[in-house]
Parts: C-alpha cells; sequence; structure tokens
C-alpha cells in the first residue's frame, strides 16, 4: 500500500464473485436489503477462505491476536478505573490496543475499538452513567467489558472488510458511494460473528463451576479470586480461540447463506 499505487483489494474468485454482485447491486430494488446481506455474506465467506488457505493472509490473524492480548490487559485498569466520557474511553483504547503500525489490518483494529464502544453503549445505556461517574462509580461493571471483549473482535472483522468494499466502490462502482453499502455490510458482518466469540465472563463462571447470572461477572464474585484479577487472564487465554472463530479458522460456519452463487 504505497504511496504511487492504489491498493486494488485482494484477488481472487471468492473476492472477485463478490465485487460483482455488489457492482450489480441495486439500491431501488424491492430486495436490495436481502441482496445487500447475500453480497455480505460472500464477503465474509471470502475472507474466510483465503485465511483458510493463508493464515498470513493482510496480516490480519497477528495483528487481531496483538490486539486482542493488549484488549485483555487493558480490562483490568477499566474495572478500576473506568473512563470520563465517550471520547476518552476510545482514545484510550485506541491508545493501548490499536497500535501503530500502518496496514489495512491495522487500521480495522483501530476503527473497530470505536465502533465496539458504540455498540457496547447500545447494549449498555447505563454505560453513559458509569462514564459520567468516571473513578468515582468504580470504573466498569464486569459484564459491560466482557461484551466490550466480544464486539471488539466482530467488529474488527466488519471493519476489516468495510475497506476492502470501500475501496471496491470508489474504483469500480463510485455510484454506490452514496448508499454506504460499506457500512451496512461492516454492520451485518459483525452481527454475524460476534456470538462465536468466547465470553470471558460466561467462560470464568464455568471454570468456577459457578451458576451464572445473566452471562455476567456477577457469578463469580463470591469466588476465591477477585474477578479484576481472574478476566483478564481468562480473557487473554481466550485470545487465539476469539480470532479463529471470526476468521473462520476454528471451523464454525457462520451462516447458510456463506458463499452463495455469484
Amino acid at each position: 500500500m504505497g504511496t504511487s499505487t492504489r491498493w486494488k483489494g485482494p484477488n481472487g474468485d471468492q473476492w472477485s464473485s463478490a465485487a460483482r454482485r455488489l457492482a450489480r447491486w441495486q439500491t431501488d430494488s424491492h430486495n436490495a436489503d436481502q441482496r445487500l446481506e447475500e453480497i455480505a455474506a460472500d464477503h465474509l465467506y471470502a475472507l474466510h477462505e483465503t485465511l483458510r488457505a493463508d493464515r498470513s493472509a493482510f496480516g490480519l490473524y497477528d495483528t487481531a491476536c496483538a490486539a486482542g492480548q493488549r484488549l485483555a490487559g487493558a480490562l483490568g485498569s477499566l474495572a478500576a478505573e473506568g473512563a470520563e466520557s465517550e471520547d476518552a474511553l476510545v482514545a484510550r483504547l485506541v491508545a493501548e490496543v490499536g497500535g501503530e503500525g500502518g496496514t489495512l489490518a491495522d487500521a480495522a483494529v483501530r476503527r473497530a475499538v470505536a465502533a465496539a464502544v458504540r455498540d457496547v453503549e447500545d447494549r449498555h445505556p447505563e454505560l453513559d452513567n458509569a462514564m459520567g461517574g468516571g473513578a468515582a462509580a468504580g470504573g466498569f461493571a464486569w459484564d459491560i467489558l466482557c461484551d466490550l471483549y466480544q464486539v471488539f473482535f466482530a467488529d474488527t472483522v466488519g471493519e476489516f472488510l468495510r475497506s476492502v468494499v470501500a475501496e471496491h466502490v470508489k474504483l469500480a462502482v463510485p455510484v454506490l458511494i452514496a448508499a454506504d453499502p460499506e457500512g451496512k455490510i461492516a454492520d451485518w458482518v459483525a452481527e454475524k460473528v460476534v456470538d462465536l466469540v468466547p465470553n470471558p465472563c460466561e467462560e470464568s463462571a464455568e471454570a468456577t463451576d459457578l451458576p451464572q447470572a445473566g452471562g455476567t461477572a456477577q457469578s463469580v464474585v463470591g469466588a476465591a479470586q477477585d474477578p479484576s484479577a481472574v478476566l483478564p487472564k481468562i480473557a487473554e487465554s481466550l485470545v487465539p480461540r476469539a480470532v479463529g472463530k471470526v476468521l473462520g479458522l476454528v471451523t464454525e460456519e457462520v451462516t447458510g447463506e456463506e458463499g452463495a452463487a455469484a
């Protein structure tokens, strides 16, 4: 991705098929949303197939694993300190998790941080009050942090594919720019893969053989170890599985529509 040439995106039959279907997509057709979901599934399938053939492709696997390790390391301090605002939380996580690389995968990770914070706020409206209280409120609850962990990996995949689609739109289908298909595809992909990511809070509850309470870390409060000591370590140990699942390296189909015919 040097300055003298444009990045033309991934190559291969699956990618070409997905790109052709995007070029034929009509925003005003009666089934436009359904067709766009099929195109999103095509892109996700192409990414999975590419990485299954070559795990090092795009540097995405290694980049996502390294970022996941850094995120796991940040969870304990977020549980203790929280953040004063959404902007402060995003800035902190971009600095601590995003890294300094300049590849497409690095950029996707940094955008995924902001997307994950936004998605977690949608799931947990109480996060606004927690951020308003800052350190005085005792930091963020672990159920929020475990959701943040899950959606981060899903958003990393979505944001990577957003870049792929956006580049194709600019180069080949400029008429679609106003329709924002890349944003819709990224959101669909993230929603599809998020449930594949293991939840550290649920894993902790299983490890301690205690009853789960709505999938949160409340079930480990009475355990012998402090959740703030246990959960970051569990989150760190889950990173390879989390990345493997969202990237299709741990064989588990995301949707029956993957690889739909072009």
